[in-house]
């Protein structure tokens, strides 16, 4: 299995992305499953955000990344994987996240993307603090959140169509 892992200040492509993905499974997989998040301007009801900050330690982030990609692995078989995550200032439309996940099935190139999102918003190590006029906070993920990605333990991975 082919894994990349990007954090990065710059802005990504899903177009590059998907092409680059493509060229390294060839006709080998079955499925790519995408998922790419925007920073919204009310994410939390209170109030339109101007500003979402995303601090990482180098190093630690991409190895708590890495962590969640092997979980993946574990549970479902995977042919490559793209997680390209921002860090920085970062306004209201945005690009934040891409997942690009391929398999030789659907049901598990879905899931496995699906996975790595619920676990990326609770366990990869970033910072977030939202600017809103002269307010700042620093937040953390929501109970949905950590109710996602809880409800993991219950599931187990499939590989069928």
């Amino acid at each position: 299995m082919t894994v990349s892992i990007r954090v990065q200040r710059e802005d990504f492509s899903l177009a590059d992305e998907w092409a680059s993905l493509r060229a390294r499974i060839g006709a080998e997989s079955g499925a790519i499953a995408a998922f790419a998040g925007l920073v919204r301007d009310d994410a939390r009801g209170s109030g339109p955000t101007e500003t979402l900050f995303l601090e990482h330690y180098p190093g630690m982030t991409e190895s708590s990344i890495a962590d969640i990609v092997r979980e993946a692995e574990g549970r479902w078989p995977l042919d490559d994987v793209v997680i390209v995550h921002r860090v920085g200032a970062l306004e209201p439309g945005d690009q934040i996240v891409l997942v690009l996940v391929a398999s030789g099935h659907r049901a598990a190139a879905f899931a496995a993307c699906e996975f790595l999102m619920d676990y990326l918003k609770t366990r990869a190590v970033f910072w977030k603090k939202e600017t809103r006029g002269a307010a700042s906070e620093w937040i953390r993920s929501s109970e949905d959140d950590f109710e996602r990605a809880a409800s993991w333990t219950e599931r187990g991975g499939a590989s069928g169509d």
